[in-house]
């Protein structure tokens, strides 16, 4: 998915400008981290205390000019308008949080409104048009039944939360003025993998495939996350 995010960052602003980029729900700044070490000035809003402490530390451990040009503060997503102004950043992250939000056109809205002109929305959310994939393929007939007819879910953590419609987010992004641009597929083919499996001998050609797979139709639509990239009018 970096790839992906590098790809729409890279056609949309001049090549050596050092952009405003927001991470929402940051964890441990893995993203924010890679990102300031390109240059950025990078700004990472989480809330759990433990992945703040985490971000923190690898942080502490970058050279000094990474360090200035990131900062980690406390807060929820769903008030970026406590912490920051309208058009304050050119590029707003938000990954893996949405299912973790019961409603999320509150926090997409924010999350637009603090964006600038022709700045670019990227979200990662759980694809609520495949959630019968990963049941079916484990064998869980039961389960890949219950699953077309519902967007929520349990997921590894063993939590219940909720997935996202294609469709839903396309009107959604639409309405709060940071129209679809553009959209992947992530995990088409690995999404059935063990957390603790493995890393494959041919990683770099299974990695090729899940890029391929990921941009092409259909099987995009079956992936079980959704990369979407909305651009602010």
């Amino acid at each position: 998915m970096a790839r992906q995010l590098d790809e729409q960052i890279a056609g949309r602003f001049p090549v050596g400008r050092r952009l405003r980029i927001l991470d929402v729900g940051m964890g441990q700044g893995t993203q924010s981290l890679r990102l300031a070490r390109a240059g950025h000035q990078v700004t990472g809003l989480e809330q759990d205390t433990t992945m703040i402490a985490a971000a923190r530390q690898a942080l502490a451990g970058e050279p000094e000019g990474i360090r200035e040009r990131m900062r980690v503060i406390e807060g929820d997503g769903r008030e970026t308008g406590v912490h920051f102004l309208p058009g304050s950043f050119d590029v707003v992250l938000c990954h893996g949080v949405l299912m973790y939000v019961e409603e999320p056109d509150p926090l997409l809205a924010g999350l637009a409104r603090v964006l600038a002109p022709g700045g670019l929305l990227s979200l990662l959310v759980r694809n609520g048009d495949a959630l019968a994939m990963r049941p079916g393929l484990s064998g869980d007939w039961a389960g890949a039944l219950a699953a077309f007819d519902t967007t929520a879910y349990r997921n590894r953590l063993g939590l219940d939360v909720r997935a996202d419609r294609l469709s839903t987010l396309t009107a959604t992004l639409a309405g709060i003025g940071a129209p679809l641009h553009s959209w992947y597929g992530v995990r088409v083919f690995t999404d059935t993998a063990a957390d603790d499996a493995p890393i494959p001998a041919d990683v770099e050609t299974l990695l090729a495939a899940e890029e391929r797979a990921g941009r092409t139709d259909p099987y995009r639509g079956m992936a079980a996350l959704l990369h979407l990239c909305g651009v602010r009018g």
